[in-house]
């Protein structure tokens, strides 16, 4: 369960409604928003990067009640809460919209409208390992990926020669792509979670592991919700993932119109695929690691 930042009674006038005094004359509208939001990190630091800024999300709701005019107020709600769901760290959103001006024609005390809105962004995972028995491994990941994603595609394992770091085995690689409603820090402590399970260290720093879990990209760089961030505990989009065929080649097996942001630009992963030496990736064993090799 997540933690909560609450803002109620957040007012303005706006002109919405369908009659005709009620789009020239305006009225009063009140707002309620209730954000789903994991406070932990916050709680530790007492850095406001590390939670959302109410003060802005208030600034949003008074500019879209004073904004476009619009018929319903249902609509009114699900601009706001498509707003709120905007910032990175909301997991999910309630928004209740009051109208206690309504021309309803009968005594009343209030009109309200409530929605609720959970993320669902598109996520690419890249996956690791060359310590033990790497395919169950890889597999047992990728189930496990059950609990933080909705998962859309898992590539075919890839097999990779170490890049960087000391002398190691080969690697295998996958990509994962899928949804999740998960804010970008809850799913890599996810990630985290996992990794630990398998057994994972990080004495050597591109040593040998058992597995290897990197957030590529989150959100979307054709529609621009792609979430663009460099904090001390995540970067995003992954700053090496344009240059490495290991993550580049399984994911364009996943998914032959992947695109990723580089330096601001989005391209398309077939590109960056042909203009780099991936001789040094090779087809995997033959084996569909959400079903297993056995």
């Amino acid at each position: 369960m997540t933690d909560q930042i609450v803002l109620k009674g957040i007012s303005a006038k706006g002109h919405h409604g369908v009659l005709d005094f009620e789009k020239r004359d305006g009225q009063v509208f009140v707002v309620d928003v209730t954000m789903h939001v994991d406070l932990a990190p916050a709680g530790a630091s007492d850095d406001l990067a590390d939670t959302v800024n109410y003060a802005e999300v208030a600034g949003d709701v008074v500019a879209l009640i004073e904004g476009d005019p619009l018929d319903l107020i249902e609509a009114l709600a699900s601009r706001i809460a498509d707003r709120v769901l905007a910032r990175p760290l909301v997991e999910a959103v309630e928004v209740v919209v009051h109208k206690p001006e309504a021309p309803v024609g009968h005594p009343f005390t209030d009109v309200q409208v409530r929605v609720t809105r959970e993320r669902q962004s598109h996520v690419v995972i890249a996956m690791g390992s060359n310590i033990g028995d790497s395919i169950e491994t890889l597999h047992d990941a990728a189930i496990s990926l059950y609990g933080l994603i909705d998962i859309i595609e898992v590539s075919a394992p890839v097999e990779t020669d170490p890049v960087g770091g000391p002398e190691q085995p080969v690697f295998l690689n996958a990509v994962v792509t899928g949804t999740t409603h998960l804010a970008p820090s809850s799913l890599l402590a996810g990630l985290h979670d996992i990794e630990r399970a398998h057994g994972r260290t990080r004495e050597v720093h591109w040593g040998p592991r058992t597995l290897d879990l990197d957030l590529i990209q989150y959100g979307d760089p054709v529609f621009d919700t792609d979430v663009v961030m460099d904090s001390p505990t995540l970067t995003l989009p992954h700053p090496r993932a344009h240059e490495r065929g290991f993550v580049l080649v399984p994911w364009l097996r996943a998914d032959s119109e992947a695109v990723l942001r580089v330096e601001g630009q989005v391209r398309r992963v077939a590109d960056l695929v042909s203009g780099m030496d991936v001789s040094g990736v090779r087809p995997g064993p033959d084996v569909d690691l959400l079903e297993g090799p056995w």
